[in-house]
């Protein structure tokens, strides 16, 4: 038990002196440049001529879970998965997948309905903060693929790349849609 009058160390600090008052697990203590300062008494060593009282296992154990540093964390909510561990939208522009028959059309209205759908589709994907998108288009003769180039080209904040080779092959490609331009 520490009282006025007793030598004191404190425990994490190279900090002693004479205790000045004790109120209820506050000690005040001069130290030897002349300073008063206030620690709890589970901060401070007591010192008898000159040699620290070596406190028991129990004390010092007792102590530590006491510090805050050593008390448990309350454990944090599970976060979800963030954006980048979403799957990418994909968007097949296959003409067959668009419409029931392609009679009557020509190459053009073909090409033409499929960019207008890439068009729609991207534009939902920014609307909805939709990270990835891939469009798959198909190696063909590669009038879709540099249509898309040029028709993507005209976005800012998009970033294009081939798609995973394993997953598509040639024949589609990813977009990245920055979400916060600088």
């Amino acid at each position: 038990m520490i009282k006025k009058g007793d030598t004191v160390e404190v425990l994490d600090e190279r900090i002693s002196g004479k205790v000045i008052s004790v109120k209820n697990n506050e000690v005040v203590i001069e130290t030897e440049d002349g300073f008063e300062m206030t620690f709890f008494t589970n901060e401070v060593v007591k010192i008898e001529s000159g040699e620290m009282i070596i406190p028991s296992f129990e004390e010092v154990n007792k102590n530590l879970q006491e510090k805050e540093v050593f008390k448990k964390k309350p454990k944090r909510p599970v976060a979800k998965p963030k954006e980048r561990s979403l799957p990418p939208m994909e968007v097949d522009l296959h003409i067959h997948k668009l419409v029931k028959s392609t009679k009557g059309m020509t190459n053009h209205d073909m090409v033409t309905l499929q960019l207008d759908i890439a068009k729609r589709q991207l534009d939902f994907a920014i609307g909805k903060r939709i990270p990835k998108v891939i469009f798959i288009h198909g190696v063909g003769q590669g009038v879709l693929k540099e249509e898309l180039k040029y028709l993507f080209g005209r976005y800012d904040n998009i970033r294009i790349s081939d798609a995973d080779y394993k997953k598509y092959g040639l024949g589609a490609m990813e977009l990245y849609i920055v979400q916060n331009p600088k």
